[in-house]
């Protein structure tokens, strides 16, 4: 062993500086060390160079202990999954079943269970032959061994699967496979320009603005303002929950009280509900406000029965525009201020939107995962189709219309369960434009349950599919400009209401899973990767914090798609469950800036007395009712989790996928296949809803 080189007796010693100084072993095994000086042989070295061997051990078991750590909570999680799935799905623990309730709307569950079928047989195939050593599908060009090479019986069922798998499967699932890439790619390049569309609007600040006083009277001999009369509607249908901050909020529009009018248009069948807001609108009628409560007996038609009953009233026929907010939006007072200026000078406009803004988008994963699809739709879609075609879908809500817009376009029709989109194409046809207003935001709430958001969806992307067949004779015969029609056909109705839940589904739902079992057909990287990452970043960037949710909102996008190709195809072939209207449960979220309803709370007791003293006996005892309602104790509901078994059986497939993808070391694909088949399980045991802060 070489001598140890001790220079501790040179410390503290003086040396002459700039000495070389020159070390040489005569013995071959040595090294020749040079010092040129004793600065440059004692200079301090670097930290990361001076590391004993204690401190790389102290720093390894560092490591080694977060890894552990990693590992502990990957297995905790893992584990807790384990006892749910086996909680939920095998003891029926606090779950109920969502069943379809008809049997053609069973079919999509079926076409499910039938690949995970096959491809658990499949699979079975695939671990015997891994096993044994039958590889012939790891190279390109797929190899049968000759009648010589065969191994008994199993294998020869092997061979004659792989050789009926090359002749028959692969080319069908190719050719389904390329026409959903092309559709993929299309839908790519249309959400690429709507983004590039957004972007110029922001870079050239253009925006609809008001040049004028839009109040002034333009009578000479006439002093002051002049308002337009506006009609305020809000249809509600047992929103317990929020009735009351609704009403508040539009009570305190800043208009001129003898130039408003506010109808609640209740079609609640509980009469607790009826008693709570009939008390509501007594309270602020007192007040002043002119306010009306309006009741149907028969609840026909659902929200557009209701709009379309309120607005055959006698004195609708005084009121220039109309103003809807659904039962959970809260606008700010100068909302009418802001919106209605639009019209003046601009005869052909017929309606002006306002965007949506939500109280509760922090308040678990699904609230964030929704808050990026929705400020996507209004700070892109809606806002570059409005600046630049002059047409939208209304989103039924936070908008004002010009009644005669939409008596021109045949007012509400009770035909499809998207009566906004029906009367915004109708208006369309009629050559009435459009404005978004992207700065006016009115506040509303968005559903923090699984079960609420996955009906709101079924709605929203079935009537759709309703309504193209119902309008597509209408728009055809229409004497609007042709492009305008191949907008309306092509982007408006097929392009983003049918072929996006169709690709979404097909491509990564069943023929991604069975191209594992498939390897001819196998899809390329950027098909799986790359473009969905891409295009998921840019429905992130109108919020940009939520960049962090890209993976969950990527994964939880695939697996809604199943909702929404269940619903699209209900609406395309007029199935029954297209025509189901489930009210969207609210959970009454009040936003901070709301402190008239804190104010209210403290003077409660005030203003109860005043109203009595002015109150006739019906609303006395409309009051006590009210009273009775709020002293009485509810009995807390327990939460019920539901089983989605579309999703369920879907998370069995992406799982069975991966194991395969595993055989044929395809890491990208068994990650892609794994994460989404654990998204597809949570979502299917109903976990997506809780809250995850």
């Amino acid at each position: 062993m070489a001598p140890r080189l001790d220079f501790s007796d040179w410390w503290g010693k003086d040396s002459k500086e700039g000495t070389p100084v020159v070390v040489k072993m005569e013995n071959p095994n040595y090294s020749v060390v040079e010092i040129n000086g004793p600065d440059s042989a004692f200079r301090p070295v670097e930290k990361s160079r001076g590391k004993n061997a204690k401190q790389v051990t102290w720093v390894l078991l560092l490591k080694a202990h977060r890894a552990v750590g990693c590992v502990a909570w990957l297995a905790t999680v893992f584990w807790a999954l384990l006892g749910t799935i086996k909680k939920r799905l095998i003891f029926r623990q606090g779950v109920a079943v969502a069943t379809e309730k008809l049997g053609k709307g069973k079919l999509v569950l079926k076409i499910i269970r039938v690949f995970l079928v096959a491809s658990l047989a499949i699979l079975a195939f695939e671990v015997v032959a891994y096993l044994k050593g039958w590889r012939y599908f790891e190279s390109a060009n797929l190899h049968i061994p000759r009648t010589l090479d065969l191994q008994g019986w199993l294998h020869v069922v092997y061979v004659a699967w792989l050789t009926f798998r090359a002749d028959y499967i692969a080319p069908l699932i190719q050719a389904l496979s390329q026409f959903c890439v092309v559709l993929f790619l299309i839908q790519s390049v249309d959400r690429l320009i709507l983004c590039l569309g957004c972007f110029w609007i922001k870079y050239k600040k253009i925006k609809p603005r008001i040049e004028v006083d839009p109040f002034k009277s333009d009578d000479v001999e006439a002093s002051g303002y002049e308002y337009p009369m506006v009609l305020v509607q809000i249809p509600m249908c047992n929103e317990r929950e929020v009735y009351e901050q609704s009403i508040s909020a539009v009570c305190q529009i800043d208009w001129p009280k003898d130039r408003i009018l506010i109808q609640v248009l209740d079609d609640s069948n509980d009469e607790s509900i009826q008693w709570l807001i009939k008390a509501e609108v007594a309270k602020w009628n007192q007040k002043g406000v002119n306010i009306i409560y309006r009741h149907r007996l028969i609840r026909t038609g659902y929200k557009a029965g209701n709009l379309k009953s309120a607005m055959g009233c006698d004195y609708v026929k005084d009121y220039e525009f109309v103003t809807i907010f659904d039962a959970d939006f809260q606008p700010n007072p100068d909302f009418l201020k802001l919106t209605v200026p639009h019209f003046k000078g601009n005869p052909e406009l017929g309606l002006v939107q306002a965007r949506w803004a939500f109280v509760n988008k922090d308040e678990n994963l699904l609230t964030r995962l929704q808050n990026i699809n929705l400020c996507f739709h209004f700070e892109v879609e809606q806002q570059v189709n409005g600046t630049f075609l002059n047409f939208f879908g209304f989103n039924g809500t936070a908008g004002v219309w010009r009644i005669k817009a939409l008596e021109e376009s045949g007012g509400w029709l009770e035909r499809t369960t998207v009566e906004d989109m029906d009367i915004a194409v109708r208006a369309h046809l009629n050559g009435w434009k459009f404005i978004f207003l992207n700065d006016v935001k009115v506040l509303c709430e968005v559903p923090e349950s699984y079960e609420a958001y996955r009906k709101q969806q079924h709605r929203w992307h079935s009537g759709p599919m309703q309504l193209f067949r119902l309008c597509l004779p209408a728009i055809i015969t229409s004497k609007m400009a042709f492009w305008k029609k191949a907008n309306l056909i092509f982007l408006f109705f097929l392009l983003r209401k049918l072929i996006l839940p169709f690709y979404s589904f097909t491509l990564f739902c069943i023929i991604l899973p069975l191209t594992m079992f498939v390897p001819e057909a196998e899809l390329p990287m950027w098909v799986i990767c790359y473009v969905p990452v891409l295009m998921s970043f840019l429905n992130i960037l109108p919020t940009p914090k939520s960049i962090p949710f890209i993976v969950p909102y990527l994964l939880f996008e695939n697996t809604m798609s199943v909702t929404k190709f269940n619903a699209m195809v209900s609406g395309l072939f007029q199935l029954g469950s297209s025509y189901e209207w489930v009210v969207t449960k609210k959970a009454g979220r009040s936003s901070e800036s709301d402190l008239l309803a804190a104010a209210e709370r403290d003077s409660k007791t005030m203003n109860q007395a005043q109203i009595c003293r002015g109150a006739s006996e019906t609303e006395l005892e409309l009051l006590n009712q009210l009273k009775e309602q709020k002293e009485a104790n509810p009995t807390p509901v327990k939460k019920v989790n539901k089983l989605y078994r579309k999703e369920l059986a879907l998370a069995f497939l992406l799982l069975t996928a991966s194991v395969r993808s595993l055989l044929s070391a395809q890491g990208v694909h068994f990650y892609f296949l794994l994460f989404q088949g654990v998204t597809f399980l949570v979502v299917g045991l109903d976990l997506i809803g809780e809250q995850i802060s």
